[in-house]
């Protein structure tokens, strides 16, 4: 988690609905909605050029200022369009920094794996999160996982990242988070369930007993 809590200034929402989140949209906001500590749910809205740069950086924890008055809160969930490429809703749930929590952490692959150098090899990366439970205080922006080592055939498990003191995974261990695989393997193998899904397929051939004709 960065040293420094973001501060972004929001409004109360007097109105809701798809029709009101579209209008505050146009004039640059971003509706939101602030939840969580036996409090209820306040509609929001916050700058969304400003909020957006922070999501981007991986910043997770903020000050939330009503009207001069700011709350802890805990980024939750960010919702997109129907293009999946700009965020037009977010969930801020209200924490305390020395709360624990689950929250989604982003995987950064660091270094030239060693197997990518033999022919065919391609790295392919499965998850690009993971979810842990830590304070609210010690939230990391990013997990580096230094693939250097790995080799051709080789993977990378949820398991093998090393966490800080303090930080329990979440995610299944052997969820894999990359892994390099060559070509030519990756082929006879997609070969092979052809031809098994070919035989499985094969109709029966059922010959029918000729009946016998009357004299």
């Amino acid at each position: 988690m960065s040293n420094t809590t973001f501060t972004l200034e929001a409004k109360h929402r007097e109105k809701v609905g798809s029709r009101y989140a579209s209008r505050a949209r146009q004039l640059g906001e971003l509706p939101c909605i602030l939840y969580g500590h036996k409090k209820g749910p306040v509609p929001i809205s916050i700058n969304a050029k400003t909020a957006i740069k922070h999501f981007e950086h991986g910043e997770k924890v903020f000050n939330i200022e009503i009207e001069g008055k700011p709350e802890t809160a805990l980024l939750k969930d960010l919702q997109f369009d129907y293009l999946g490429t700009n965020v037009i809703h977010a969930d801020f749930e209200r924490v305390d920094l020395d709360e624990e929590v689950e929250t989604k952490v982003h995987v950064s692959l660091v270094g030239d794996a060693a197997g990518l150098k033999e022919v065919g090899a391609t790295l392919l990366s499965n998850m690009t999160e993971i979810v842990i439970k830590c304070k609210v205080r010690d939230i990391l922006e990013h997990v580096d996982v230094d693939i250097s080592e790995l080799a051709a055939g080789g993977a990378v498990h949820a398991g093998d990242i090393p966490l800080p003191a303090g930080m329990t995974l979440i995610t299944d261990a052997n969820e894999t988070i990359c892994a390099i695989q060559i070509q030519q393997e990756a082929e006879a193998a997609g070969e092979e369930a052809a031809v098994e899904g070919a035989d499985a397929a094969e109709p029966e051939v059922i010959t029918e007993k000729k009946e016998e004709s009357s004299e």
